[in-house]
């Protein structure tokens, strides 16, 4: 049975969508863009303050399901510009410890609001 995950850590879904939802004993995150909860708006700065917005949003909805950055298996991260993936990846690097979960990391034509990068992760509670 599927599980909503909900937090107001995290930037409430501005669609027919979830922040979360928990099947058996995985979460899938919905895709995280760099909003900051508290204000409602995007971080100040680029594509680094971006990604650690972002990744901040999916520890809080994790943390709330009952699972950590530890315990994701799988990410996807979307960027608006290929040519920002190494420091999206330098940020990325502060979350994530060996054994590093599997990734895909893709640019795309836009993503919602303009942001920079969106994350979104699947995680074992």
């Amino acid at each position: 049975m599927k599980q909503v995950i909900s937090t107001p850590k995290a930037p409430a879904a501005i669609g027919p969508y979830s922040q979360a939802i928990s099947v058996g004993n995985l979460v899938y995150t919905s895709g995280q863009i760099p909003i900051d909860p508290a204000t409602g708006l995007f971080v100040e700065g680029g594509v680094k303050e971006q990604t650690r917005q972002s990744l901040t949003n999916v520890k809080a909805i994790l943390e709330e399901a009952g699972t950590c950055m530890a315990n994701v298996v799988k990410t996807t991260v979307f960027m608006a510009d290929m040519g920002d993936f190494a420091d999206m990846n330098s940020v990325y690097a502060e979350f994530f410890a060996e054994p590093f979960p599997a990734r895909s990391a893709v640019a795309v034509k836009t993503l919602p609001k303009g942001a920079l990068v969106e994350i979104e992760v699947i995680a074992e509670v």
